[in-house]
C-alpha cells in the first residue's frame, strides 16, 4: 500500500521531461508543481473536495446512526423474523452496484434529486447502513442482557437504554464504521458519475476521469490527480487510525 502512493507521489511532483526521460520507477531531479496546479485549475479540485467531504461526512454519520437504530430494534430489541431480517441485510450487501443504477436514477427523476449531492447521500447512506446493521446487530446481540435490565430497573426508557447504555459501550465499534463509511463513500464512482452530471456536484472521484483521453494521457497530470484524490482520504486514515485499531481490537476481544 505504501509503495504505489510512493510513486504515485515521486510521480506527481516530476517534470513531463524527466518522465520521459527517466521513466516512472526513477527519482525526480527536481520538485515541479505544475501538474497539481494545472489539475486543480482544470476541474476545479476545491469545488470536488468540498463536494466529496460533504457527501463522504453526512453519509458516515447518517450510516452509523442508522445503522445504531436498526441494530438496537433487532439485536437487542428482538423483533419477530430476525434470522430472516438479517439474511435480507446481508442480501443487500451483495448487491451489485450496477443493479442499482436504473432503479436510482429513475427514483431521483420522479422526485426531482437528480443531479443533487442529497440524492447521493440518501442513496449511499442506505447502502452502508445494511453492513452496519448487519455488524451491530451481531454485536449487540451479545449485549449483555443484565445491564439493560439494571436500567430499566432504575427508570430508563428504551430511548435512554440506547443513548446512554448501548452507545457509549459500542463506541469503538461505531466508530470504525464512520471510518469505514466515509473512506468507502469517497472512493465510489459509479453512482456519483451517473447521479452527478454538473460540474458543480461532482465529487473527486468522478474529477479524476476527465483526464482520460482517447489518444493521449499526461502521465505528470495523472499521477497529480491520483495523489490529489487519495491524500485527504488517506490523511482521514491516519487521523483516526486508533479509533480503529481501538475499535477492531475492542471486538476481538469480546
Amino acid at each position: 500500500m505504501v509503495l504505489p502512493f510512493l510513486v504515485v507521489a515521486l510521480n506527481a511532483v516530476k517534470s513531463p521531461a524527466d518522465y520521459s526521460t527517466h521513466g516512472p520507477l526513477s527519482l525526480p531531479e527536481g520538485i515541479h508543481l505544475d501538474g497539481l496546479r494545472d489539475f486543480w485549475q482544470r476541474v476545479d479540485f476545491g469545488r470536488k473536495l468540498f463536494n466529496s467531504a460533504l457527501i463522504s461526512g453526512s453519509v458516515a454519520v447518517l450510516a452509523a446512526l442508522l445503522s445504531v437504530l436498526n441494530a438496537y430494534a433487532i439485536g437487542i430489541g428482538r423483533v419477530r423474523g430476525r434470522p430472516w431480517v438479517l439474511a435480507f441485510f446481508v442480501l443487500a450487501n451483495m448487491l451489485p452496484q450496477e443493479a442499482l443504477v436504473y432503479p436510482v436514477y429513475y427514483l431521483s427523476k420522479q422526485v426531482g434529486l437528480y443531479d443533487t449531492r442529497l440524492s447521493v447521500i440518501i442513496v449511499f447512506t442506505v447502502i452502508q447502513s445494511a453492513f452496519g446493521t448487519y455488524l451491530l446487530s451481531s454485536v449487540l446481540g451479545a449485549f449483555p442482557r443484565e445491564v439493560i435490565e439494571a436500567a430499566r430497573i432504575d427508570g430508563a426508557t428504551k430511548w435512554q437504554v440506547l443513548w446512554r447504555v448501548v452507545v457509549p459501550v459500542s463506541r469503538p465499534t461505531i466508530g470504525v464504521l464512520l471510518v469505514f463509511f466515509f473512506i468507502w463513500t469517497w472512493n465510489e464512482f459509479l453512482l456519483p458519475l451517473v447521479m452527478l452530471i454538473s460540474n458543480d456536484n461532482q465529487t473527486v472521484s468522478v474529477a479524476l476521469g476527465v483526464l482520460q483521453g482517447q489518444r493521449l494521457m499526461d502521465a505528470t497530470m495523472t499521477n497529480a490527480a491520483a495523489l490529489l484524490g487519495v491524500l485527504p482520504a488517506f490523511c482521514f486514515f491516519l487521523i483516526f487510525q486508533r479509533t480503529l485499531t481501538r475499535g477492531i481490537a475492542m471486538g476481538a476481544v469480546k
